[in-house]
């Protein structure tokens, strides 16, 4: 049964890709406005045995009836791929997910906001050191620690990178658990942890929403 929200989407992306001011919109001269081909249903059903899981619905349709990846949010969407009769996706940080782990549920609350303030709390402070290398040797551990809580790899259990943003930003969409089907920040590179997309009515982002809003401010732009 095709899904209606997505009914014309792929005509849309070519449209605005054929606008005058099309390379203007955010990201387009990474995704040039291609858009791959659809999954069959072979091939979905392939991938999802391989996943071991069934991916969100309103993913699985765009990946049925718009493409497998491409134009998209910032630099693109990360197209899912079959390389050497594998299946993954693939961008800048998508290896970041553990494929062999997307049956598993996302976090129920999400990353756990009290262990990410309790590392940040105690990062090491120069005025408290005497001596400048022992400062740089405890900040050195403490990056580590950061690091390890941080990318622990049980934090994105569930959820596959789609987009990037640049300078290290990426976006997740959640597979598994309570948060299935919705697309969250991960600005880790920055300090600030994983966190939810919401709306104008504090309402989490869905992957159609997360599309079809970028679709139509990119319309606004490129065909002005």
């Amino acid at each position: 049964m095709t899904d209606q929200r997505w009914a014309g989407v792929r005509r849309r992306v070519e449209g605005a890709g054929s606008g005058t001011a099309a390379d203007e919109v955010f990201g387009a001269l990474g995704h040039k406005w291609v858009v791959e081909d659809p999954l069959t249903q072979g091939e979905l059903a392939e991938l999802e045995a391989q996943m071991g899981v069934r991916l969100p619905e309103e993913y699985r349709a765009f990946l049925l009836e718009v493409g497998a990846g491409g134009a998209g949010p910032a630099y693109g969407l990360f197209p899912v791929r079959r390389v050497q009769g594998r299946w993954r996706w693939e961008g800048d940080g998508a290896d970041l997910a553990d494929l062999t782990r997307l049956a598993e549920p996302f976090p129920d609350q999400g990353p756990d906001p009290g262990l990410v303030n309790d590392v940040l709390a105690q990062r090491p402070e120069e005025e408290d050191f005497d001596d400048i290398e022992d400062f740089d040797d405890a900040i050195e551990a403490w990056d580590e620690r950061w690091e390890t809580v941080m990318f622990a790899p049980e934090r994105t259990a569930g959820a596959i990178v789609i987009s990037h943003l640049g300078c290290a930003q990426r976006e997740w969409l959640i597979i598994s658990g309570s948060h299935r089907g919705t697309v969250w920040s991960d600005c880790r590179a920055d300090d600030v942890d994983l966190a939810p997309l919401l709306d104008d009515d504090g309402m989490p982002v869905t992957f159609a929403r997360w599309y079809t809003d970028w679709l139509e401010k990119a319309e606004i732009t490129a065909l002005s």
